[in-house]
C-alpha cells in the first residue's frame, strides 16, 4: 500500500479560503509565492534564520520557510497583503513609511509581520531575554530600544535600517496604545 505524498487543503489566508493541491512536502512560503500569487513574502536564506519570510499563524509569527503548508490548514494565516484594512495602512506599516524603516524593501514584509506580532506580544506582557523583572505581577517592562531591538532580533536587514526600524515599532506601538486606551475609555462611558 504506497501512501499519498499530495493532498487538497484549505487554508485560511489573510480572512479568505483558499483550496489548493499540495505535496506535502512543500513549505507554506512555497506554497503562498508558487502557487497563490501572494509574493510580498519574500524567500531570503530558506534556513529560518533571515525573517524576511516571516508571517502570523493564528497571530503568533513563524518563519513560512520552515513551515509545512499541510501543517498550516484550519489555521489563520496573514502575510503582508493581509495586514492593511483596505486602503488603510495598518500602524506599523504606516511607521515604517513614516520612519523610513525600509531600505531595499526586501525584508520589509517580515519585519511588519514580526512588528506586528511584538507589539501584541509586549501587550500581552510576554517578557524577552532582556526583559529585567520577569514576574507576572511586574506588568509589561517598558518598550525601550532595547526591548524593540531583542524581540525583532530574529529579522534580519542587510541594508542595516535597524534605527529606523526601532523608531517605527516604538512609533506603533504608541499608536496602538492609544487606539486600545481610546477604545477602552469609550467603553466605560457607553
Amino acid at each position: 500500500m504506497a501512501l499519498s505524498t499530495s493532498s487538497v487543503i484549505t487554508l485560511n489566508i489573510n480572512g479568505e479560503k483558499r483550496t489548493l493541491p499540495v505535496d506535502h512536502r512543500t513549505t507554506l512560503l512555497d506554497a503562498l509565492r508558487e502557487q497563490l500569487d501572494l509574493t510580498g513574502t519574500k524567500k531570503g536564506c530558506d534556513h529560518g534564520q533571515c525573517g524576511a519570510c516571516t508571517v502570523l499563524l493564528d497571530g503568533s509569527r513563524a518563519v513560512s520557510c520552515l513551515q509545512l503548508v499541510v501543517a498550516a490548514e484550519g489555521r489563520e494565516i496573514t502575510t503582508i497583503e493581509g495586514v492593511a484594512d483596505g486602503d488603510r495602512l495598518h500602524p506599523v506599516q504606516q511607521a515604517f513609511l513614516d520612519f523610513d524603516g525600509y531600505q531595499c524593501g526586501y525584508c520589509t514584509p517580515g519585519q511588519i509581520c514580526s512588528a506586528i506580532a511584538v507589539i501584541e506580544e509586549h501587550a500581552a506582557g510576554w517578557p524577552s531575554a532582556v526583559t529585567a523583572d520577569i514576574r507576572p505581577e511586574a506588568g509589561a517592562p517598558a518598550l525601550t530600544a532595547e526591548e524593540i531591538r531583542e524581540r525583532m532580533s530574529g529579522n534580519l536587514c542587510r541594508c542595516g535600517a535597524y534605527v529606523s526600524i526601532v523608531q517605527a515599532v516604538a512609533q506603533a506601538a504608541e499608536t496602538e496604545a492609544r487606539r486600545t486606551a481610546g477604545a477602552a475609555e469609550g467603553e466605560l462611558t457607553a
